[in-house]
């Protein structure tokens, strides 16, 4: 990856044009091709891109340009659309290039497959006399993420999400319209569980007499004593 500090303006032509006018800021070059350009402000967003397949080359500024302090032109082209990234640079700050490597990836923690694990393990967090039957039972559109029997030996049925909102409660409720149709499971009740559940969501659940659960995946997995805090 190249870095370069740079006081410049940039163009953009293509669908759009664009122009920022002349300031100090962060461009990038990246091993894929793409070239962004960062302020430092945003956050994580750029002013301006262009992603690949896309060509960067050097051009002489004219004249007129250099007379008005540019020393170098960077042109970026999109291959594709043929839009292109014009980068007029008036002094460089700094220039470096870094080799990163290959990245592994980001490796997400808490993912609806930890949740489900965990709760399997910890059933009893439904409520009392619970007990696992299997993770990822199979209906006819999919699999419930877990089916359990309550203390009274009924059917349960488990959605679980990390975040939950309407469409989980809806994908809750197919499954159930589903399994209350199997004499061999019939009746079967739901639980709605989710690290964060919206207020829409807990109100459709509730009017569905679907039961909603909040997990607390530190507390899940041994990271956080809830009994412990004050609050």
């Amino acid at each position: 990856m190249r870095l370069v500090i740079a006081k410049c303006s940039v163009d953009y032509a293509g669908r759009l044009s664009a122009h920022l006018p002349v300031a100090t800021r962060l461009l990038l070059v990246k091993a894929d091709g793409s070239v962004l350009v960062h302020s430092d402000s945003l956050s994580y967003k750029p002013l301006n891109w262009m992603s690949p397949p896309c060509a960067l080359s050097q051009v002489d500024p004219d004249q007129a340009q250099l007379d008005a302090g540019v020393t170098e032109i960077w042109k970026v082209t999109q291959a594709k659309t043929a839009d292109q990234l014009m980068i007029s640079i008036h002094e460089i700050l700094l220039d470096s290039t870094h080799d990163l490597g290959i990245d592994p990836g980001l490796q997400k923690d808490g993912v609806e497959s930890d949740l489900q694990k965990l709760l399997a393990e910890q059933i009893e967090l439904l409520g009392d006399g619970y007990h696992l039957v299997r993770r990822e039972h199979m209906t006819a559109i999919g699999p419930v993420d877990i089916l359990a029997k309550d203390a009274t030996g009924a059917s349960v049925a488990v959605e679980i999400k990390r975040r939950g909102d309407i469409d989980g409660v809806e994908q809750l409720t197919r499954y159930l319209e589903l399994m209350n149709r199997d004499p061999h499971l019939a009746p079967v009740v739901g639980v709605f569980a989710a690290q964060e559940i919206k207020p829409q969501a807990r109100t459709l659940a509730q009017d569905r007499g679907i039961r909603c659960l909040v997990l607390d995946y530190d507390a899940m997995r041994g990271m956080d004593d809830s009994h412990s805090r004050l609050f």
